[in-house]
């Protein structure tokens, strides 16, 4: 158990790392990748050379004796929900850092990102179910308590069940928000809720993989322990039949994921414990506002 001034160092450690980045790779993409709810009227004013016909106000027009337009301007706040995985697998890590460690580092740069452009961000913390929920709010005090119980939050609950978050995010949030959905996905039966809630919402899946849940290496006899059901197994993973069956095991829950996404017109993130997300995840923001210039 870590003492406070522990929790409270690594916790500013990671705001330091990520707010760097925010301030320099991040700052304009995500004001462009993420649009508002929608457009406020702001204010009449007289008709320029190159203005949209269709935006003159005919009544305005006709009181002043000359073209009028309505002047609108994008609706900027959003709602950024950051919905993460504490199951038990979350705790397994075979490089450096963990998979849960790495969704708080994640988790971390979308809330500041979120906060500089004035949003508002909670959090859900999910096993197989609702460990923990954080309203909706502005503040660097509020996302610095996001990251401390992304990072220390003790859950009941040891499996996956994606089903119970998303069910709660339909009932709790009404109106579009902005939803990341960080967790490993070894999981089961989400296509229904994961479908309801990308038509509602704007829903990125940010995938967490480690590399040792990928590939076996030859070891010789192990016991492995699934940190979800607590089950124990012997394994020979000099056998090169058993490696190959687990390394075709993992590719088959990955394209089977990945395929659902496509689907579903769902954008998806995949990112690993042994490699740096920073690149990983500005690419995609760069790919998401190119593909939103050309709609």
């Amino acid at each position: 158990m870590q003492s406070v001034p522990e929790i409270l160092k690594k916790v500013r450690k990671l705001e330091l790392r990520t707010r760097r980045f925010v301030e320099t790779a991040f700052a304009g993409q995500y004001h462009s990748v993420f649009k508002g709810r929608g457009m406020n009227f702001e204010e009449f004013r007289q008709y320029d050379f190159g203005d949209e016909v269709r935006s003159i106000d005919w009544n305005v027009t006709a009181r002043m004796g000359e073209p009028y337009v309505r002047k609108y301007i994008e609706e900027r706040e959003l709602t950024v929900l950051l919905l993460v995985d504490v199951s038990a697998s979350g705790s397994y890590g075979s490089v450096s850092a963990s998979k849960r460690e790495l969704a708080a580092e994640v988790a971390c740069l979308l809330a500041f990102c979120a906060i500089r452009n004035s949003d508002k961000v909670g959090l859900i913390l999910f096993t197989d179910r609702v460990e923990l929920y954080v309203a909706p709010r502005k503040g660097r005090l509020h996302i610095l308590r996001l990251i401390r119980e992304i990072l220390y939050y003790e859950p009941e609950g040891r499996k996956t069940d994606l089903k119970q978050p998303l069910d709660f995010l339909n009932r709790v949030t009404t109106r579009r928000a902005v939803v990341f959905l960080v967790s490993d996905f070894h999981a089961e039966n989400y296509e229904k809720p994961l479908t309801i809630c990308s038509r509602r919402h704007d829903l990125i899946a940010i995938a967490i993989e480690d590399p040792g849940e990928q590939s076996f290496p030859n070891i010789g006899l192990v016991l492995v322990e699934d940190p979800e059901s607590g089950a124990i197994y012997e394994i020979d993973s000099s056998d090169t039949r058993v490696r190959s069956e687990f390394r075709k095991l993992a590719e088959k829950e990955r394209i089977e994921r990945d395929a659902l996404f496509r689907r579903k017109s769902i954008d998806s993130v995949p990112l690993r414990t042994d490699e740096d997300f920073f690149p990983v995840l500005r690419s995609f923001f760069v790919r998401r506002e190119n593909r939103l210039r050309r709609q």
